[in-house]
């Protein structure tokens, strides 16, 4: 499992509901959209993970799904991945991908769909929407796909990152096919943090990168 690319791109809190694993955009049938011509059974080998890591609690920072409507091949993959999680509590802070999931959703009891979720004064929602009025200490986020360019040898290569900035961490796409957003540019897609200076970026190994100084929305 330490081998598995979904370790790096999650991460497990110790909560009052237990271990809780979390993790943001998945983008299930990502495929054709991205301009993939084969099944990369991605949603079943993310199940696997799930299952293989045995958290107590699932929290998906949103984009479940990548189309934005329900077609019965979306519909499909849906089904066949919440089948083999069903046997855990999930949430899913709902995205701007996530139009109509309620319809697949419905038919699993353990599911629960949420604008946003607090937890022992922990926030979690997507992060495409205006901040919640609630009080929270620290909040966890996706979204923008946070990713940042290194310079590794004699080339520059984009990197996933966790991001932080204040009190607010972004997670990165757990999906291990679709590439990061700059968090330069990406950043003035969430709407509470678009005036942001700087932050810090994180490799999923822990690994500190350092203060990135962000373009400001104009």
């Amino acid at each position: 499992m330490k081998d598995s690319p979904y370790e790096a791109l999650s991460l497990e809190l110790k909560t009052s509901s237990g271990r809780t694993l979390v993790f943001a955009d998945p983008h299930i049938a990502f495929e054709l959209s991205r301009g993939l011509r084969v099944r990369t059974k991605f949603e079943k080998s993310l199940a696997e993970f799930i299952k293989e890591k045995d958290p107590n609690l699932v929290i998906i920072l949103g984009d479940v799904k990548e189309p934005l409507g329900i077609s019965a091949f979306v519909k499909k993959l849906l089904v066949e991945f919440f089948s083999e999680i069903e046997e855990y509590s999930i949430v899913i802070t709902k995205g701007n991908h996530d139009g109509k999931i309620e319809k697949v959703t419905k038919e699993f009891k353990n599911v629960d769909i949420v604008s946003h979720f607090i937890l022992d004064g922990l926030l979690f929602l997507h992060g495409h929407q205006n901040l919640p009025e609630v009080e929270f200490e620290r909040a966890f986020l996706g979204h923008i796909h946070p990713a940042i360019s290194l310079k590794l040898g004699g080339n520059v290569r984009k990197v996933k990152c966790f991001f932080r900035v204040g009190s607010f961490l972004i997670l990165p796409t757990i999906n291990p096919y679709i590439e990061g957003f700059d968090v330069r540019e990406g950043i003035k897609m969430v709407p509470f943090l678009r005036d942001s200076s700087s932050g810090e970026a994180f490799l999923g190994d822990g690994t500190y990168i350092g203060k990135v100084e962000l373009n400001r929305k104009a």
